[in-house]
């Protein structure tokens, strides 16, 4: 066995396996989840109003195995990227074909071999059989089943986890702000407290985060309380909180979560650390006269010097010592070499009366969020590049599974069963809004929109629907790290 350091390349590509394989298996789960959940909803409805379900499949392509109970067959199909429900007489124009015939027009019988009719329209369990407004209510059913999906997955997570730190700041105070950044130019100062951002009145940092992306290259109006003074002031959003790894700290602001000072849990050999004297137990109080409360604050503080010297004070077994540490470039970035005290959490799960008021307050914020970012698209504020596809979904799905806590993974659980759902309200034919929209246009006609009409409309849409996918796999596969080396 060769012992010695990976080289830089291996553990580059190790790395890129490990997320890839931990990103492919999170966004299997959380998608298939959230689809078929989705479909479970139209299935659900379809069979109280008697609509006959042939198949409820578990991903698509070619059948592994199920089980075929009454009407419906339950199966498991090769790919694992959602899943389907397939009603009888759904599609437009959809035909049984006559004992195993072609469906030419000479063959055609008035029954098939199963002994049902070979138009649905005349079947009594056919989908184009039953009232539109039962047909609406089977459309609905999907997105309704992922509003609920989000709604009882917050109410678990905050009536049986709800993790929150163990001691922390409750208002949106600045740590420190990186000089020449975005939110130094706006005049933001270490300590002030956000008082208003982007019209938001008493934001959460969480909020704050939104705000900034929504308003990609833009300013925004910012309201900050300094002692006892009200200051405003107008804040240009970098362009790069558009980009799925933007931070706050791009634009220079780091924001205090907990009081006290940074507390050290180990000191790496060799490192500008040790050789400064740090040992583990210590409690950084202050650096160069600043007082940081998080290591994302003292990293930010240590590349703005950029390697020079720091004036450390710490409390060592209720003494103070001073030393002086001079930072060094490690994995590119000026450290000093040494491991904090992980932010302790603790459980705090809420009455149930406030675990569902809590997730209904959080759906409807997130709501409301997805319709303003639609809303910015529409009026060219807001790019739809900054739209997260099947590759931007998978890796957030991987670096919620890999975060510590649960918030994480039931967050972006719960968000995007949102979008799923929201997103099939809209008006587009092959969407389930689309097909509430032909609904109501027949409803106000009295009559069945042509067959062959409805057959060019979806044709078109599915055209315009796989273009867009294609973009938007282009447009992840364009914001992956490897080809977003070298860019600012």
């Amino acid at each position: 066995m060769l012992a010695g350091r990976r080289p830089p390349g291996l553990r580059n590509n190790c790395k890129f396996m490990h997320d890839f394989l931990v990103s492919t298996v999170a966004f299997i789960v959380l998608i298939g989840v959230m689809v078929v959940v989705h479909e479970f909803g139209h299935f659900a409805v379809a069979k109280l109003c008697g609509v006959r379900v042939e198949a409820f499949s578990f991903g698509f392509g070619p059948r592994l195995f199920g089980v075929k109970y009454g009407e419906t067959d339950y199966k498991v199909c090769l790919l694992p990227l959602g899943g389907f429900v397939k009603m009888t007489g759904e599609s437009p124009g959809e035909e049984r074909p006559a004992n195993g015939s072609s469906g030419g027009q000479n063959e055609v019988s008035s029954r098939s071999n199963d002994g049902l009719p070979n138009n649905p329209a005349d079947d009594p369990g056919s989908f184009t059989a039953h009232p539109r407004w039962q047909r609406m209510l089977i459309g609905v059913a999907g997105p309704a089943a992922n509003f609920i999906l989000a709604l009882v997955l917050m109410v678990f997570y905050f009536g049986w986890i709800n993790e929150v730190p163990a001691v922390q700041v409750k208002t949106t105070t600045v740590d420190w702000v990186t000089p020449g950044s975005a939110a130094a130019k706006a005049g933001i100062e270490t300590g002030d407290i956000i008082h208003r951002f982007d019209g938001e009145e008493k934001p959460s940092w969480l909020d704050v985060y939104a705000h900034f992306k929504l308003n990609a290259n833009q300013n925004v109006a910012v309201t900050v309380e300094r002692g006892d003074q009200t200051l405003h002031m107008t804040l240009h959003v970098p362009a790069a909180a558009k980009t799925d790894d933007f931070d706050l700290s791009d634009a220079g602001l780091l924001p205090q979560y907990l009081p006290g000072p940074i507390r050290v849990q180990e000191v790496q050999p060799g490192t500008p650390a040790q050789q400064a004297g740090l040992r583990a137990g210590d409690a950084i109080e202050s650096v160069d006269g600043h007082q940081f409360h998080s290591v994302a604050s003292l990293l930010a503080y240590m590349q703005a010097g950029q390697g020079k010297p720091l004036s450390l004070v710490v409390l060592r077994n209720g003494a103070s010592v001073q030393m002086v540490a001079r930072p060094a470039k490690l994995d590119t970035d000026w450290k000093l070499g040494f491991a904090a005290v992980p932010v302790p959490y603790r459980k705090d799960p809420l009455s149930f009366g406030s675990a569902v008021s809590k997730s209904s307050s959080f759906c409807t914020e997130n709501s409301f969020l997805i319709i303003e970012v639609l809303k910015r698209v529409f009026e060219h504020k807001v790019s739809v590049s900054q739209f997260a596809g099947p590759v931007g979904i998978a890796r957030l799905a991987g670096d919620a599974a890999e975060m510590k806590g649960w918030y994480p993974k039931f967050y972006l659980a719960s968000v995007i069963s949102l979008n799923l759902g929201i997103l099939n309200l809209f008006p587009f034919p092959i969407l389930d809004g689309g097909l509430i929209l032909l609904l109501l246009i027949e409803s106000v006609l009295r009559h069945d929109i042509n067959t062959l009409v409805k057959e060019r409309i979806y044709q078109a849409a599915f055209v315009v629907l796989v273009a867009f996918f294609a973009f938007m796999i282009f447009n992840d596969v364009s914001k992956l790290p490897i080809f977003m080396r070298g860019k600012p």
